[in-house]
């Protein structure tokens, strides 16, 4: 099935709320229920996401009926929160983009790769960062060619393991 990635329109959101619900209760029976809590991302989140321009949803190119069944924000670094990595360092200074908030509502298959594709079309490095517990992001991750490079915090002092690609 062919995906077409596509900057979200304020029209997307409830969708895109609906497939943070979705996400939100996987990585629960997946053992990761902690990383997306008390509603997060929020709606004021991601409409501001939307509004910056950060903000894309995976869409199906199906001719009979187009379905957003993803979503992930894309944004430019430097990302404050990457200044600091504990246990390791970034393999280089180099411009980047940050993926955050990736997230299906599992209907198809092979996300996580076409999103780093395409962001790798975009810039030649990407950062990202994943919660402790969420071992189907870091197997992802790891699968699609990323490094670890250590430990990371988030705004709310949360730690992350941080993680590193650069294309060939």
């Amino acid at each position: 099935m062919a995906i077409v990635i596509r900057k979200a329109v304020l029209e997307d959101i409830e969708r895109i709320m609906d497939i943070f619900s979705i996400a939100r209760k996987f990585m629960q029976t997946t053992g990761n229920p902690n990383q997306w809590i008390n509603g997060y991302p929020q709606k004021e989140l991601i409409s501001n996401e939307i509004a910056n321009g950060h903000c894309y949803v995976c869409e199906t190119n199906d001719s009979s009926e187009k379905r957003v069944v993803a979503t992930f924000c894309f944004i430019e670094g430097p990302d404050p929160t990457y200044s600091y990595v504990e246990d390791g360092e970034w393999p280089d200074d180099l411009p980047y983009y940050v993926i955050h908030r990736l997230a299906s509502d599992g209907t198809v298959h092979g996300i996580a790769s076409t999103c780093i594709e395409w962001g790798l079309d975009k810039s030649s490095v990407l950062r990202v960062d994943t919660h402790h517990d969420n071992k189907v992001m870091q197997h992802l991750l790891e699968k699609n060619g990323f490094s670890r490079c250590g430990i990371i915090y988030v705004a709310n002092g949360t730690p992350r393991i941080a993680y590193y690609r650069k294309s060939e």
